[in-house]
C-alpha cells in the first residue's frame, strides 16, 4: 500500500468524479493507495481540511500557512497549537521560506517560519517544509529555532543533494513529487539514487504536478503510484519495496496517525 505524503484534497478538480471527493479517493484506494494527507495552507482553509479529515478515515490533516500566502491571517503560535490539538491533525505546515517566487522584502517569510518551527517544538509533531532557493535560511532557522528537537519533511524537494543530506542528518526526510518524472529533473533524480529509500516519502501535491504520463491533467492522490514506480526504477527496486518502506517512513515520521483506520475503508468503498 502506497502513501500520498502531500495533497490538497480541498483543491482537487472533481469533475472527472462527479463532484465528489469521495470518487477521487476511491480512485485512489482502487491502485493500493491506502491514506492521504491533506495539507493546510492557511487559516481560513483549516475547517475544510479538518472536515475531509473527519469525514474519511485514511485522511489526515495538517495546519500551516503556506509560505507564499502573503494575504492570509498570520498564525500565532497558540492559535496552530490549539488547531492542532485536534486528533486527525498529525503535523505542522505546510510552512517554509520561497525565495524563488517571492518578491521584495522576506522578513515576514521568516517570521512566519519561526512560529511554525516553535509551535511544532512545542507540541512535538513533526514540520512539513516548502522550500525554494532558500537552501541557507531554511536550514539555518530549523537548526537556530528547532534546536534539535524538531523533525519532519522537506516536501516536494526540488533543491540540491547537499542540501537533502544535511537536512536528513537533522532527522527530516525528503518527499519525492511528480516532478521526478519530468524530462528536465535529472538532478532531482540523482538525489533520488543517492538517499537511502528508509529516508524517502512519495506524495502528488495534487492538483499540481501531475506526474508522466498525466502531465497536462490535474493531479489526484491516485498518480502518486507513478511517483512510487519512478522511484522504484531509480532506486533498483520493486515498487512492492518503495511502498512499503515509504509506508514505514511516513508511520514513523506522523506518528499520532494511524495506520490501521484505513484497510477497511479502501476494501469496502
Amino acid at each position: 500500500m502506497l502513501i500520498d505524503s502531500h495533497c490538497h484534497l480541498d483543491k482537487l478538480d472533481l469533475a472527472a468524479h462527479g463532484g465528489d471527493v469521495n470518487g477521487a479517493l476511491q480512485a485512489a484506494y482502487a491502485r493500493q493507495v491506502s491514506h492521504v494527507l491533506c495539507i493546510g495552507i492557511n487559516l481560513e482553509n483549516m475547517g475544510d481540511v479538518i472536515a475531509l479529515a473527519e469525514a474519511h478515515d485514511p485522511v489526515f490533516a495538517s495546519v500551516g500557512v503556506h509560505p507564499l500566502y502573503q494575504e492570509s491571517r498570520e498564525p500565532t503560535c497558540d492559535e496552530l497549537l490549539a488547531i492542532a490539538a485536534h486528533p486527525k491533525v498529525v503535523a505542522i505546515g505546510e510552512t517554509g521560506l520561497d525565495y524563488f517566487y517571492g518578491e521584495g522584502d522576506l522578513q515576514w517569510q521568516k517570521d512566519r517560519f519561526i512560529v511554525h518551527i516553535e509551535a511544532a517544538r512545542e507540541c512535538q509533531l513533526p514540520l512539513i517544509i516548502h522550500t525554494r532557493g532558500a537552501k541557507e535560511d531554511t536550514l539555518g532557522y530549523l537548526r537556530a529555532y528547532g534546536g534539535g528537537a524538531v523533525n519532519g519533511v522537506l516536501h516536494c524537494f526540488t533543491e540540491d543533494l547537499d542540501m537533502a543530506k544535511q537536512a536528513v542528518d537533522m532527522g527530516f526526510l525528503i518527499s519525492i513529487s511528480g516532478i521526478v518524472t519530468f524530462r528536465n529533473a535529472s538532478a532531482l533524480r540523482d538525489v533520488v539514487k543517492a538517499l537511502p529509500l528508509d529516508r524517502l516519502l512519495v506524495e502528488t501535491d495534487a492538483p499540481w504536478l501531475a506526474p508522466v504520463p498525466h502531465r497536462g491533467k490535474k493531479n489526484e492522490p491516485q498518480f502518486v503510484v507513478e511517483v512510487a514506480e519512478k522511484v522504484a526504477d531509480l532506486k533498483g527496486m520493486t515498487v512492492a519495496q518503495v511502498a512499503q518502506q515509504t509506508s514505514a517512513n511516513f508511520f514513523g515520521l506522523f506518528q499520532k496517525a494511524q495506520p490501521g483506520v484505513a484497510r477497511s475503508e479502501a476494501q469496502n468503498g
